[in-house]
């Protein structure tokens, strides 16, 4: 059956139920160019979506060398054909008449087209002479969420055995750095326990600061066919804002900002005390139960309720609900990674699973979320600070192995200190101790925290940068040398998405102009450098996107995420497969920890673990003494207020988030027509009683400032929960007459607003708890806010404002299947 639908209006489409227990039925989306015809596409190419971390697979329509439209696949395992918004017409950024073309350099203060020779010549004389006058330490690679796997490899390798540095991070520490300690902590090893499919299974949901409507389309679609068909699951959602998933949910929980540790504790204690436990599995698979109920004894519900600002009836509600599930499947996003106490919450997630004995069976486990369509990529690669193959950097042996997968010694592997994340990096970098930066695939001028801070650091004389993107950003318009790069249809590659499902990306089209592959350059840089194993033979010694892949398999060939069982030639034929992969697991591993934990005995585990308050890290014989079997870890936590708490002077707190039209910092998705028109401006988010309050109505231009700085923006009124502004973060200057920073009327950036702080464990930026004013600017005089209607920015009063649609630029979507 076919039927069109605006999918800007109507988000996540039509819906086909299915009960629980039984295959999500197939639904292909597709959208063509408006005047192309189905028989005019000359061949499909198979990728998957780089605008979300949910791993949709699909197919780009090319005619004429250029790409015309996207189908989903049914066949994949992730998305059954489904699309979202941003799946459907993102690819539009690709062809858009600003892309970088040619490299730059900068000549007297201006940035100048040259050839690759110039520019690459300019990175790697500025490399040899940072190497020999200051040594290794004085060069940092930051990176992104959003690159293939072969060149997070490529890059890792580089960076630490070609250069020898211990700075190499990515932005990935900025959204879901978090997700991978938590693992850590846990379990001993990164690595999502979980899978998709668990939504076919699970009785109850239960959502941690995860905004999956928004944040994942499809998934959520999943989740609305088994809310609409025969025995649906029940959801728990908390989140401090009106989302869709809090209108779906049995149970919605809208805490203070950084009250996360409170709430679960009250959760954990209220299941402790009714004996909700199973404790055969916690006796045989857990540590740490006496002092995880010692810690939690005390954290009533009306204890918690008074923290938090939520009703104690709720606590015991929700805790009701997941004490009484059968099939309990958890998920975290954001919510809880962007705050001073991230890891310590989002393990007290993992124990709410453990104590219930929810683990490695269908419907049960947690999935500590990504952000990025490669963020699991950057971790398993070793490209957020990791060893690669998420070996231990405290344990000799595992650096041994990882020195011989790369035939180097192992004092080339930099292992003396913890590796260094994004915002220690840029800290060596203000205080001159890093000379070099090279920035690849990431905007940190709009992404990072203090913007006015950022902004000083990358135009700084003695700091030499590299930026490797897409667009002149605002970041780039700060470089010393930009180096034009290829986006995902126009290169081949893989990437794996937050359920551990690898897919490969096939080449489209050509990149334009003179613009490379992340890998074709980094393969580059590598050749005009020089680097060599203990042999004297090239230190990276593959050529190509294939050839990359097959030195990964070797690098994690016995590994967790052992990947040694998948081929190009598999990925094309099966679509996506799960890690590991294997000869004894051949069609991959749909969930972890089926039969106890695998991964964290004292020789094998990622991690001794840290501190959870202070982020100290514990000793190996520590960690022996107290995990000597292997076990997973229930660590306890105290609840510690927020580090920024309201005041006389800034009374509101303020968070950041994202909304479902737009990625990161919008180099792409503000690009794309359809998207840009749903959510085309800045907008501020208040409650309806906070609006009577200040005296404020929807549209007016309000200010809102923190001690760093100020942002100016139309006024949205949502049944947000009282005393918190809420501000997207997308929003740049990349397309205003500043183009890098705010104008004299003011910030349009979110993080011009937000603080320099991180949690202790997972060194995350605290996006979601400062502290603010609001002040009116002018009043409305019939403009409105230009936040979408159809997400968590929906107005209080529905029908105050003209609802999001596609309009007379955005085309309707062609649905394909059973409808039921």
């Amino acid at each position: 059956m076919q039927f069109e639908t605006d999918r800007i209006a109507r988000p996540w489409g039509e819906r086909t139920p299915y009960t629980g227990g039984t295959a999500w039925p197939a639904r292909v989306d597709s959208f063509l160019e408006p005047g192309v015809e189905a028989d005019a596409v000359e061949r499909w190419v198979r990728t998957a979506s780089l605008l979300h971390s949910n791993g949709d697979a699909m197919d780009l329509a090319v005619a004429d060398g250029r790409i015309v439209g996207v189908r989903g696949r049914p066949q994949d395992r992730v998305n059954r054909g489904r699309l979202g918004p941003k799946d459907l017409f993102g690819w539009q950024a690709n062809r858009s008449p600003d892309r970088l073309t040619h490299p730059l350099v900068r000549e007297d203060g201006h940035l100048v087209a040259c050839d690759w020779d110039t520019a690459m010549g300019q990175v790697t004389t500025r490399s040899r002479h940072l190497l020999d006058e200051r040594g290794p330490g004085s060069l940092g690679f930051y990176t992104s969420g959003q690159l293939f796997l072969e060149e997070y490899y490529t890059l890792a390798v580089i960076a630490r055995a070609g250069i020898g540095t211990n700075h190499l991070d990515g932005n990935t520490r900025l959204c879901t750095a978090t997700a991978g300690e938590a693992l850590k902590e846990t379990f001993g090893c990164d690595g999502q326990p979980a899978s998709y499919t668990d939504v076919d299974h699970a009785d109850v949901i239960a959502l941690f600061g995860h905004n999956m409507a928004e944040t994942q389309p499809v998934l959520w679609m999943r989740v609305l066919d088994r809310l609409a068909g025969r025995e649906p699951p029940r959801l728990v959602c908390v989140d401090p804002r009106p989302t869709v998933v809090a209108r779906h949910s049995a149970v919605h929980l809208a805490p203070r900002a950084g009250t996360n540790v409170a709430l679960l504790n009250a959760l954990l204690h209220e299941i402790i005390r009714t004996d909700r436990v199973d404790r055969a599995f916690v006796d045989a698979h857990t540590v740490g139960f006496d002092e995880l109920a010692d810690r939690v004894a005390d954290c009533t519900p009306s204890w918690a309720a008074r923290i938090c600002d939520v009703p104690a009836s709720g606590i015991v509600e929700a805790a009701e609900i997941l004490g009484g599930a059968e099939r309990l499947l958890s998920t975290v996003l954001q919510g809880v990674y962007q705050s001073h106490q991230a890891t310590a919450a989002a393990c007290q997630v993992n124990n709410l699973q453990l104590v219930r004995g929810m683990l490695g069976r269908p419907g049960c486990g947690v999935l500590q979320m990504n952000g990025q369509p490669s963020a699991e990529n950057t971790r398993e690669c070793g490209a957020n600070g990791d060893l690669p193959g998420f070996r231990n950097w405290e344990n000799e042996d595992h650096v041994a192995d990882l020195a011989r997968v790369w035939n180097v010694e192992p004092s080339r592997v930099p292992h003396y200190a913890p590796p260094t994340p994004a915002m220690q990096i840029f800290r060596f970098a203000e205080q001159g101790s890093i000379g070099m930066l090279w920035i690849s695939g990431t905007n940190p001028a709009v992404s990072l925290p203090e913007l006015h801070r950022i902004r000083d650091i990358l135009s700084r004389e003695q700091l030499f940068t590299v930026v490797q993107d897409l667009y002149l950003t605002e970041t780039a318009q700060l470089a010393d040398v930009v180096l034009p790069a290829a986006t995902g249809a126009e290169k081949t590659g893989t990437f794996t998405n937050a359920d551990r499902t690898v897919h490969l990306s096939d080449k489209a089209v050509d990149p334009p102009g003179d613009a490379r592959s992340d890998l074709d350059i980094l393969l580059d840089y590598a050749r005009r450098m020089d680097f060599r194993d203990k042999d004297g033979r090239p230190l990276v010694s593959w050529h190509d996107a294939e050839s990359a892949f097959e030195a990964w398999k070797e690098c994690s060939r016995g590994r967790p995420c052992d990947y040694t069982g998948l081929t190009y030639a598999r990925l094309r034929d099966s679509g996506g497969l799960q890690w590991p992969c294997t000869d004894e697991a051949p069609e991959g591993t749909e969930r972890l920890y089926t039969d106890g934990i695998a991964w964290a005995a004292p020789d094998v585990c990622e991690t001794y673990g840290k501190d959870l308050v202070t982020g100290a890290s514990v000793s190996e014989v520590e960690y022996r003494a107290l995990n000597p079997g292997g076990r997973a870890v229930l660590k306890a936590a105290e609840y510690l207020p927020p580090h920024e708490p309201p005041t006389d002077a800034y009374p509101l707190q303020l968070t950041t988030g994202r909304t479902l039209y737009h990625f990161h910092a919008r180099t792409k998705t503000g690009r794309v027509p359809q998207l840009n028109a749903a959510a085309p401006e800045m907008w501020v988010e208040l409650s309806s009683s906070d609006a009577r309050r200040y005296e404020v109505a929807e549209g007016d231009l309000v200010e809102i400032t923190s001690p760093r700085g100020s942002v100016r923006a139309r006024l949205r009124i949502t049944a947000m929960r009282d005393g918190m502004v809420f501000l997207p973060f997308h929003y740049g200057y990349w397309d205003t007459p500043e183009g890098d920073r705010p104008g004299k009327d003011g910030g349009r950036a979110a993080n011009e607003s937000t603080v320099t702080d991180w949690d202790p464990v997972s060194k995350q930026p605290l996006f979601k708890t400062a502290a603010c004013r609001l002040t009116l600017v002018e009043r409305a005089r019939g403009a409105v806010s230009p936040a979408p209607t159809t997400t968590a920015s929906a107005p209080a009063e529905p029908h105050s404002v003209p609802p999001t649609e596609g309009g007379a630029g955005a085309v309707a979507v062609q649905h394909i299947g059973e409808r039921r």
